[in-house]
């Protein structure tokens, strides 16, 4: 079987569904470049759940805010960090369940993989309560509909979502001098600012200094969720707590308004330092946690000459020679494994596929990953290290036991082994081969081929 068919469904895509080397194995790279043409798949919700747009969730949460003053001022509020989580948590929850499903059944990997790369990215935790209920609205409304544009078109639509506004405190940020900073007494916020910079674009060592935290938070200024609900996106950039005036940039003046900002947020999409910092990424995230030189220097070449076209960019790394490497350089981050997991056997499958669902992302939780949910802005880790730990792998060897047990004798010997030739194709090892056919029945095997190195890793 092609070796270059599983590379291409494990190192670019989400693990191999029945039959996807097969399909891969023919044009591995063409198969890929296919998959990316146009947005990306929107998740369907599962059951009788619905998913609910940005616009809507920031209506829902100012009426929230509405009413729990209401019961504040009448002396009878709540407590309300429990109140919200037993309210809202559902949504995210909702909106986790149709993110995994699509995951573990999409004919398109390579397009998911790259939606969840730049939502790791564009970082939007749902461990921010005030963002909790907007991250999944986030990926569907910044990310998904703008893989195959502009990495500016995307930079954009991320910085002016209402969930980013709200995660990274730009909602709260008014400009010093404003008419609105003289009448509230508020004042600016730098997160988003320095972010922008640090995380998003130029990178940690990309030539910004703290009066440049400070101009772009000016320049973002007036940016903040639709309180009045007059627009289709729950943001809304509002003049009045805009900083008035011109505002010097690293070098360059940016006249006062949403005119502004926008072009200092496209100035920084197209500047070297981000084109080096995104190439970096990437490679670090297909290829190896220290890519070499050349690759890196492939893609910000790719970067630069086509515009941040974010198409380019993706054949640039579907071409790069050093990404069609035999070893298996990464670790499966824990919902990148269980979803290798799902995908191996057929997912959906017969039963309950929304508890189906469920006990898989209970088994992330356990191994330490909670999607859109980071701990910081910075992202989840994107290197071996961070996932290989001792109890990290035993988590992964539990999951696999309690996998097998679960298929138990509803599959054969001989069919676990097909299914592992099926899986892995020239990525299967001998060893692996070995212990799988001295097992006591098939769920064990089928363990077996889930709990080993070559499975666990991309």
């Amino acid at each position: 079987m092609s070796l270059e068919g599983a590379i291409a469904v494990h190192r670019f895509g989400l693990g191999a569904r029945p039959g996807e080397i097969e399909s891969a194995r023919h044009d591995p790279k063409g198969w890929l470049l296919a998959q990316m043409e146009g947005p990306a798949d929107q998740p369907q919700p599962l059951g009788q759940t619905q998913l609910m747009t940005g616009a809507g969730l920031v209506a829902d949460l100012i009426q929230y805010q509405k009413d729990r003053e209401k019961e504040r001022r009448s002396g009878n509020a709540q407590d309300p960090v429990k109140l919200f989580f037993k309210n809202r948590v559902q949504i995210y929850n909702n909106e986790m369940q149709a993110r995994y499903a699509l995951g573990f059944s999409t004919a398109r990997p390579f397009a998911e993989r790259m939606v969840r790369f730049w939502s790791n990215h564009f970082v939007v935790s749902a461990q921010n309560p005030r963002a909790t209920t907007l991250v999944g609205a986030f990926e569907r409304e910044a990310i998904r509909p703008n893989i195959d544009k502009t990495f500016e078109e995307m930079l954009l639509a991320a910085v002016t979502h209402p969930a980013m506004l709200l995660y990274l405190d730009n909602a709260q940020s008014v400009g010093p001098d404003s008419l609105a900073a003289m009448i509230s007494g508020k004042g600016l916020n730098e997160n988003l600012g320095r972010e922008l910079m640090e995380l998003y674009t130029l990178g940690v060592d990309g030539g910004y200094t703290q009066a440049d935290v400070v101009a772009l938070a000016k320049l973002l200024t007036g940016w903040t969720i639709d309180r009045k609900g007059s627009g289709e996106t729950g943001s809304i950039f509002l003049a009045r707590i805009h900083e008035p005036g011109k505002i010097a940039l690293r070098g360059k003046t940016y006249p006062s308004g949403e005119e502004g900002t926008e072009a200092a947020i496209r100035d920084l999409a197209r500047d070297p330092a981000t084109a080096r910092h995104i190439a970096r990424k990437l490679a670090v995230h297909f290829i190896a946690d220290d890519p070499p030189q050349e690759s890196c220097a492939r893609l910000e070449k790719a970067f630069v000459g086509s515009g941040g076209s974010l198409p380019a960019l993706t054949e640039a790394v579907v071409s790069d020679p050093a990404a069609w490497s035999q070893a298996l350089a990464k670790m499966r981050t824990p919902v990148e494994y269980v979803t290798a997991s799902m995908r191996l056997l057929g997912w959906p499958r017969t039963g309950d596929q929304q508890k189906q669902v469920q006990g898989a992302m209970a088994a992330v939780r356990l191994m330490g990953e909670v999607p859109l949910g980071p701990p910081a802005p910075k992202g989840w880790p994107d290197t071996s290290e961070a996932w290989s730990g001792p109890n990290a792998v035993l988590n992964r060897i539990e999951w696999a036991r309690q996998l097998g047990n679960r298929v138990g004798s509803a599959i054969g010997k001989e069919d676990a082994m097909a299914a592992a030739t099926a899986a892995l194709g020239g990525l299967l090892g001998k060893e692996t081969q070995s212990v799988m056919r001295g097992a006591a029945t098939g769920g064990e095997a089928l363990a077996l081929l889930v709990a080993s190195p070559e499975f666990q890793r991309r």
